[in-house]
């Protein structure tokens, strides 16, 4: 069995978007739980990986992603989850975290084989990632209280298709092993 490594999705935001209020609310609510898992992570050495939207800012790099989200109005919703300086960064443009990018190579080098997701948005990129890691034959873990979401019903029905057709295991934060 190969190592796991956990992957934080789309965390290091502005909230500047059409449907950020109704995202909002529900980060808010998952953010004690990411917030736990990173600690978890680091505490027992388990590689923590950001992949985040680059919001077609191509000229752009993760330390003024970072900056800018900070400087935003929604600062406290990424303080708490801020990379320190362990953490891996790679800048995605599409929802899934493995699209066009190179986290594959990059869960190679470190041998793993199992990703534990949380960010956000539940029936958006975590959905697609947890799709595209389940097609690489990763094994993937969802704690449900640690992603959030725009619609939850949609969210739900992510959930339970990620855990029916790709096997993912679906948890909570305190309960997921890496």
């Amino acid at each position: 069995m190969g190592k796991s490594a956990l992957i934080v999705i789309d965390m290091i935001n502005t909230y500047d978007h059409p449907d950020a209020d109704l995202l909002v609310p529900s980060v808010r609510k998952a953010l004690p739980h990411v917030v736990r898992l990173l600690e978890r992570a680091r505490t027992v050495g388990v590689p923590v990986i950001f992949v985040n939207d680059n919001y077609g800012q191509w000229r752009s790099h993760h330390g003024e992603l970072v900056e800018t989200a900070l400087a935003g109005p929604r600062a406290e919703l990424v303080r708490p989850v801020r990379p320190d300086d362990e953490s891996l960064f790679v800048i995605k443009a599409r929802h899934s975290i493995f699209y066009e990018t190179p986290l594959s190579y990059l869960l190679d080098q470190l041998g793993a084989d199992h990703v534990v997701l949380t960010g956000q948005v539940t029936e958006q990129c975590v959905l697609y990632s947890a799709l595209d890691a389940h097609i690489r034959h990763l094994r993937v873990t969802i704690p449900q209280d640690a992603v959030a979401h725009i619609h939850e019903e949609l969210a739900a029905a992510a959930l339970l298709m990620m855990e029916r057709n790709m096997g993912a295991t679906i948890t909570t934060a305190e309960a997921a092993q890496f």
